[in-house]
């Protein structure tokens, strides 16, 4: 692993004026930065490297990404890695990716350079080729809600798609034929796998899908009221409607009060994630229940046994969803 002193040897420059750029000092020249810049990208050297491979300075940090930290989901994926943490006399530092590549990839390489060996990472905008890279230089990184084969027993991931069937499957053993969804904007394999979900328990059930029942929306609630408004101002005969997450249910459910348009009894309506919100929305959310905080706890507790380079049991690493029945949806009397 490369040393300060090889990038200065490599540079031509002191060790001195290595620390100078690493550190931003103004008194570091143009010249000097870019012939630093050069040597520590040749050589694959990052500051405190040997920091962090020394036990004895060993940071008690471990760095979480999130999508958006102000997303009650992200809430409780942190506090769930955070109770890990803290029973292992770490604290957790957050970065924010918004499911953008470049902010992902800089709060990557901030976590990493801040010497945290352990890290969590919820990342839907970088590829799969960055994240093996960055798994290869940190051992102790693991994926959250995200399947990469190549690093497959480092990766806590839900069946997103069997969540969506099963929500659909619950609408069409009700008695609904013709079901909607409500599907998130954003381009992430959650979207596809959720949307493709729905799609083919409608074919397992020999009921045909019409992209005409779909309406996009961000997955909140605010994108909830904007694609079930569109889905009504269709005027096609849905009987029910199943959603990417409980917030764009949430909105729905708003519309649907709008216009006086009683759930369940005239639009059941199914949600997923099951949230803190899901239970006090009127009526009841019948939902998917996705376990983060169990998947945080798993992810949290096996980075940091990576981090020790300690032996790890080969258990669940894709979690499936369950059913949580309450009062949004209804048996369509025939």
């Amino acid at each position: 692993m490369a040393t300060i002193k090889d990038v200065a040897k490599e540079a031509g420059v002191s060790v001195a004026t290595v620390s100078r750029v690493i550190n931003k000092s103004p008194k570091a020249s143009k010249a000097s930065i870019e012939s630093v810049t050069a040597a520590m990208s040749k050589l694959g050297y990052r500051p405190n490297a040997n920091a962090r491979a020394l036990v004895s300075q060993s940071t008690n940090t471990m760095g979480v990404l999130v999508g958006d930290v102000s997303d009650p989901f992200f809430g409780s994926m942190l506090k769930a890695v955070d109770k890990i943490g803290r029973s292992h006399g770490k604290h957790i530092l957050i970065g924010n990716g918004y499911h953008n590549a470049n902010t992902e990839r800089e709060a990557i390489e901030l976590l990493i350079n801040s010497r945290c060996e352990s890290l969590v990472i919820h990342s839907k905008g970088l590829s799969n080729k960055e994240l093996i890279d960055f798994a290869s230089e940190v051992p102790g990184m693991v994926l959250i809600n995200r399947f990469i084969p190549e690093i497959a027993e480092r990766c806590i991931a839900l069946d997103n798609h069997k969540g969506s069937y099963l929500a659909t499957e619950y609408l069409i053993k009700h008695g609904h034929q013709h079901i909607g969804y409500i599907c998130s904007n954003h381009e992430i394999e959650d979207t596809e796998q959720r949307k493709a979900g729905y799609i083919d328990a409608l074919k397992a059930y020999g009921l045909p899908h019409s992209e005409s029942y779909v309406e996009y929306g961000t997955p909140d609630e605010q994108g909830g009221e904007q694609a079930m408004t569109n889905l009504l101002a269709k005027n096609i005969p849905l009987t029910a409607i199943a959603t990417y997450n409980d917030y764009m249910a949430a909105g729905a459910l708003s519309v649907l009060d709008e216009n006086s348009i009683d759930a369940p009894h005239q639009m059941s309506l199914i949600g997923f994630d099951d949230g803190l919100i899901a239970k006090y929305l009127h009526p009841k959310l019948t939902t998917v229940r996705y376990p983060i905080q169990i998947m945080a706890e798993k992810a949290a507790s096996l980075a940091l046994q990576l981090a020790k380079n300690e032996s790890v049991e080969n258990d669940t690493r894709i979690f499936v969803p369950t059913l949580v029945r309450r009062l949004s949806v209804e048996k369509l009397s025939s």
